[in-house]
């Protein structure tokens, strides 16, 4: 019963990986008639051995320190006017102001007693991110520590990956690879890619949505603006129009749960929204306490639209209409609505293509360096072992399928450095074979029967083979976990090869070896033992 259900699971196994390994080497035509599980578990090709557009970015750490000192501004402002639901007091004071040259706040408090009040109200919000100097006569001066900007930079690059793998995948481009390179940059691959131009209009672009009130006091841009106003460029850079916005954000594009191109009343091309369950009361509340007013509707820090407020809207919904020239803007936008607005621009570093030819070199020089290595290994395995070498030769190449459909099943993209993985597997393979086979031969001289020779060689081969194979497995894991790139393709193969190469030697040449000695009664082992 045990040998029948070792069996079959490894005829299972076989067949699995035949037919998700075989449609690789179909032609275009015949792949895009396979079922979708097919199609989906191909092996993805890495950018060495494809082709394709190279993009390395890089997060605009001075736009992060910006934007943290002025919700830091902010806050602090709020929180010397106290917070009545906690029955906090108004403490008095002047002149705040954003030094941003240094990275700090000033305040002057009045009254030094109330110092040490406004120090806890900013430990309760802050804990020890943020610091305060006391110059003396009240004078103050916040900032963020450094240990707290590192904190800020990493937390800004991991979600910007995150929100650029979003975008990628909306588009269905397949088999990208997005990894973190350094403290503040992303490198971006992308395999068969031949024009990254759209790709990149839309993953460096912050998408950052507001919606402010519009100051309505505020007659012409040549008046004087209130502390608490700006003035707004038009979406339409042809446009050349100011609108008089309010600094303070109404609603925060987070809150928005979905976007979608449509059209307006008048036939133009649009985007429709919908919030989600803080955004819909945030905006029928604005829309309930405003109505013939205006608000605007911001986008990294351009007005696209500020429509008069004809009445509340309590469903969340709305349309967003403004210059757009086509379809395609339309949906760019509403994708990075969707996806999440990045939390600083990212400012491409480095760009370069991949020609596929390269990568047609490359795959063809793997293949033969693969094909001629693997054949000189069958012979000497049928020359050295005879019949064994023969059944060790069937489970190397079982070996290798195995390794192929893990690639394919699991995602993994094959890169150069991965064909070399798999070439050293393949020496990994057959050296535990020739273990296993060279502790056939000790214990047989000892003139102990074939079956019993086969156990003994495996059992006595065990430690040897866990051992090395162990110690490599770690070696992959470790470059797989501090590599990027090369060395991540060729640990993956190398990790992957470690396991199946473990499980094929140690289990089914075994199951194999202990089928011939039971059917085939031979009372001599099929290749040359010298007696001593």
């Amino acid at each position: 019963m045990r040998f029948s259900f070792k069996g079959f699971s490894a005829l299972a196994l076989t067949l699995f990986s035949i037919a998700l390994v075989v449609p690789n080497a179909l032609n275009n035509s015949f792949k895009d008639k396979l079922p979708n599980f097919f199609k989906n578990h191909l092996i993805p090709l890495g950018l060495d051995l494809k082709g394709g557009a190279y993009i390395l970015l890089e997060v605009d750490v001075n736009e992060i320190k910006k934007d943290k000192l002025s919700l830091l501004e902010d806050e602090v402002r709020s929180l010397l006017r106290g917070d009545r639901d906690k029955n906090q007091k108004l403490i008095q004071y002047s002149n705040l102001r954003l030094l941003e040259d240094v990275g700090q706040i000033s305040v002057n408090i009045r009254d030094t007693k109330n110092i040490s009040e406004f120090s806890n109200r900013l430990r309760d919000i802050f804990s020890n991110d943020v610091a305060i100097d006391n110059s003396g006569n009240g004078n103050l001066k916040v900032y963020y520590t450094e240990q707290a900007y590192q904190n800020i930079l990493s937390d800004s690059v991991d979600k910007a990956i995150e929100i650029v793998r979003r975008r990628i995948d909306s588009l269905g481009t397949a088999e990208v690879s997005i990894q973190k390179q350094g403290n503040s940059r992303i490198m971006v691959q992308l395999p068969g890619v031949d024009n990254p131009e759209r790709i990149k209009e839309l993953i460096g672009k912050t998408a950052k949505m507001t919606f402010h009130k519009v100051d309505e006091s505020v007659m012409s841009a040549n008046d004087k603006l209130p502390v608490t106003t700006e003035l707004l460029p038009s979406f339409d850079e042809n446009d050349g129009y100011m609108t008089p916005v309010l600094k303070r954000v109404e609603i925060s594009g987070e809150h928005l749960k979905d976007s979608k191109p449509t059209q307006d009343s008048y036939g133009r091309p649009a985007v429709s929204t919908v919030f989600d369950n803080v955004g819909s009361r945030q905006f029928a509340k604005l829309t309930r306490e405003n109505v013939g007013k205006r608000f605007a509707i911001v986008l990294d820090g351009k007005v696209l639209s500020a429509p008069v407020i004809q009445e509340e809207i309590p469903n969340g919904q709305g349309i967003i209409s403004g210059s757009f020239s086509s379809y395609e803007q339309v949906a760019n936008l509403a994708l990075m609505l969707r996806s999440g607005a990045l939390p600083a621009p990212l400012v491409v570093v480095e760009e370069r293509s991949v020609g596929a030819g390269l990568g047609s070199d490359s795959i063809e020089a793997g293949k033969k360096a693969s094909v001629f290595g693997l054949i000189f290994v069958l012979i000497s395995m049928i020359i050295f072992y005879g019949r064994f070498g023969i059944l060790a030769n069937v489970v190397l190449i079982l070996n290798m399928l195995i390794i192929m459909m893990c690639l394919g099943l699991f995602g993994f993209v094959l890169t150069l450095p991965g064909i070399a993985g798999l070439v050293l597997t393949v020496g990994m393979a057959v050296d535990a074979a020739i273990i296993i086979f060279e502790r056939m031969r000790d214990e047989y001289r000892k003139g102990m029967p074939v079956l019993q020779v086969i156990d003994r060689g495996f059992d006595n081969a065990f430690s040897t083979i866990m051992d090395s194979n162990i110690t490599t497995l770690v070696s992959s894991l470790l470059m797989f976990q501090f590599g990027s790139g090369p060395v991540r393709g060729f640990a993956i193969t190398l990790g992957i090869g470690v396991l199946v190469t473990m499980y094929c030697n140690i289990i089914v040449l075994r199951m194999l070896l202990e089928f011939w000695a039971r059917n085939f009664k031979s009372a001599k082992l099929p290749f040359k033992v010298d007696e001593n």
